[in-house]
C-alpha cells in the first residue's frame, strides 16, 4: 500500500470517527412549537392578498381570498415617512398607482390619494379595478379586519435603511398592541431584520428563515451532518428552485419536519405543481391564484381522511 493511499485511508477514518462521534454526543433539538403555525393540515396562504384576482396588497384582494376560504395571507410591508407600516411589496409605488414616488419618502396620506387599483390587469386582460377606489392598506387595518387569518409578514425594507432600521421595533409594539403575537409569522429576505425582530420577541412569535439560514439548513441537509443543525426559524418559506437548486425534495421537506419546522412553497399557481408538493409532504401553498389552491388543498385533505 503506497504513502498517498495509507493518507487517504487516514483522512476517510478519521472523517467517519469525527462524524460518528458526533451522532452519538449531539441530537437533532426541534423548533419548539408557536400557536400560530400550530396547525396538522397544509394550509393555503394569499399571496399580496391573491394578486392574480384582484389588486395585490389592497382591501378587494384580501376579501376575495377571505371569501374563497383561504387560511391566511402572505404579505409584504414598508414603512412610510410618517412611520407608519404598510402592505406594500415594491420600493416604489409607479408599478401598481396612478402616482410616482419611493414609499419611504411618502405619507400615508399621501399614498392614500393614489388609485391601487390603476394598473390591475385582471385574467382577462382588462381593467377592471382602475378608479374604483382601491386604496393603500395599513397592517394595524389588515389585522383588524382579518382576526381570524395567519398572516405572514415579510420585511422589505432593507436593514441599512433609515426606515429598515425603525422597521423591526415598529413591528414589535404594533403587534404587541393589537394582541397579534400569536396570528402572525416574521419573516425577511435579510436574515438581519429577522434577528432584530427577534430581539424584542424573544422567540414569543413564530419566524420565518432568511436566506442564510434557508442555506445554512440545505447545506447541512446535503451533508453528512445533518444532525448538527438546529433551525432558527420555525416555518420555511421557499420557493420550487434557489439558481440551480431544487429545494422541492421530500427528503428536504422531511428533514425540517423531523425539527418541527414546516415548509410552505411559493409562489405555486399550477395546479399540478400544488398536488406534487403536497404529496411530498409541504405544509403550505403560497398562491396568487387562492380559487385553485383552496380547491386543491382541500381535495388532497379529504384524500387523507
Amino acid at each position: 500500500m503506497g504513502k498517498k493511499t495509507k493518507v487517504g485511508f487516514a483522512v476517510a477514518a478519521a472523517g467517519a470517527a469525527a462524524w460518528a462521534g458526533s451522532k452519538a454526543l449531539v441530537q437533532p433539538e426541534p423548533r419548539s412549537a408557536k400557536q400560530a403555525i400550530s396547525y396538522e393540515k397544509p394550509i393555503v396562504l394569499a399571496h399580496r392578498g391573491g394578486m392574480a384576482l384582484a389588486p395585490e396588497h389592497t382591501m378587494a384582494a384580501f376579501k376575495k381570498a377571505a371569501d374563497l376560504g383561504v387560511d391566511g395571507f402572505e404579505t409584504d410591508i414598508r414603512l412610510t415617512r410618517d412611520e407608519e407600516i404598510i402592505m406594500f411589496h415594491d420600493e416604489y409605488v409607479d408599478r401598481t398607482s396612478d402616482g410616482a414616488g419611493r414609499v419611504a419618502e411618502m405619507t400615508l396620506e399621501e399614498l392614500r390619494s393614489l388609485d391601487f387599483g390603476y394598473q390591475f390587469t385582471d385574467l382577462d386582460g382588462e381593467y377592471s379595478f382602475r378608479g374604483k377606489g382601491e386604496k393603500v392598506v395599513t397592517l394595524q387595518e389588515l389585522l383588524r379586519r382579518f382576526p381570524e387569518m395567519l398572516i405572514n409578514i415579510d420585511i422589505k425594507d432593507a436593514p441599512d435603511t433609515y426606515e429598515g432600521s425603525l422597521m423591526p421595533s415598529k413591528l414589535w409594539r404594533l403587534l404587541e398592541s393589537e394582541d397579534a403575537l400569536d396570528r402572525v409569522v416574521v419573516t425577511s429576505f435579510y436574515d438581519e431584520q429577522i434577528d432584530r425582530f427577534n430581539l424584542y420577541a424573544q422567540n414569543r412569535t413564530a419566524i420565518g428563515a432568511g436566506v442564510n439560514e434557508i442555506k445554512k439548513a440545505y447545506s447541512a441537509f446535503s451533508s453528512q451532518f445533518g444532525h448538527l443543525y438546529s433551525p432558527r426559524a420555525d416555518v420555511f418559506q421557499i420557493p420550487v428552485r434557489y439558481n440551480v437548486i431544487r429545494l422541492d425534495s421530500p427528503r428536504l421537506i422531511a428533514f425540517l419536519r423531523e425539527l418541527n419546522v414546516p415548509v410552505h412553497y411559493w409562489v405555486i399557481d399550477s395546479k399540478d405543481e400544488m398536488k406534487i408538493l403536497l404529496a411530498s409532504g409541504a405544509k403550505g401553498i403560497v398562491t396568487d391564484r387562492p380559487d385553485l389552491a383552496v380547491d386543491v388543498v382541500s381535495t388532497h385533505i379529504a384524500k387523507q381522511e
